[in-house]
């Protein structure tokens, strides 16, 4: 059976995708940096594994450990609700080791494999604010802008030898404790000039009547492993397929 790595599969999305693709029947290498056996069924097809993508040591003995895949999902991320005059730069430089070095130092992991097989499949998960820019995400804005870059070059390099890079971008998804773990690991010290426009904007923020949905981006992540011709781009869930259309982006 065919086998995917997934980072970041402690919680939300990762759970999610990790699900989906046992449903399926593959082999599934679910990471988390603090490994757990509740949160998913015992499954023959199923590995819980400990993976902390900001070290190499980690990610080093993690890959030997699974052997060749071919399939890997760059789910593990960190979130940072705050505007930039209140984020404090370590906290900066912690979430870009996570939503871009992190991804980086994975997919190089693996690449060579799979570009000896000449097959296989990278899929990034970013996010749709880097089609519509929101307030009080600038810096985690720009770390899923990177990873869109790095990933849309990728491919161009990756193609060369069978191998498929994707982008899947997940809307606003309030249901999986996106605001509340960002503000628990990095803080939310919003500066008094910024806090009655941060206020307000989070209270139009939870108003919303579409929103994303762990089983969107499984689906929409299923899709970029599965479909060959799928887009570079997929987004997640009726919010951010709401946002590609309004952009001017064509929905597939």
């Amino acid at each position: 059976m065919p086998k995917i790595l997934i980072t970041g599969c402690s919680s939300g999305f990762g759970l999610a995708i990790a699900r989906t693709f046992l449903s399926e029947e593959w082999d599934v290498v679910a990471t988390m940096r603090t490994p757990r056996n509740d949160l998913l069924p015992a499954n023959d097809r199923l590995e819980i594994l400990g993976l902390d993508v900001t070290s190499a040591d980690s990610i080093t003995k993690a890959v030997e450990a699974v052997g060749p895949i071919d399939a890997l999902v760059n789910n593990a991320g960190v979130g940072m609700l705050n505007v930039l005059e209140g984020a404090e730069m370590a906290k900066v430089r912690e979430l870009f080791e996570t939503n871009v070095f992190g991804a980086m130092a994975m997919t190089k992991a693996v690449l060579p494999q799979m570009r000896i097989r000449r097959s296989g499949v990278i899929v990034n998960v970013s996010s749709s604010v880097t089609i519509k820019p929101l307030p009080a995400l600038s810096v985690y804005s720009a770390s899923k802008a990177a990873l869109n870059a790095f990933t849309e070059s990728l491919a161009l390099e990756a193609a060369l030898f069978g191998v498929r890079a994707k982008l899947v971008l997940p809307g606003s998804a309030p249901t999986t404790g996106f605001g509340k773990n960002a503000v628990a690991r990095m803080g939310m010290n919003i500066p008094e000039a910024y806090s009655a426009f941060v206020q307000d904007y989070l209270t139009t923020l939870r108003s919303g009547t579409e929103f994303t949905r762990p089983e969107d981006v499984a689906e929409a992540v299923w899709r970029a492993v599965t479909e060959p011709e799928a887009p570079m781009k997929i987004p997640a869930g009726a919010d951010a397929q709401t946002w590609f259309r309004k952009a001017g982006h064509f929905v597939e």
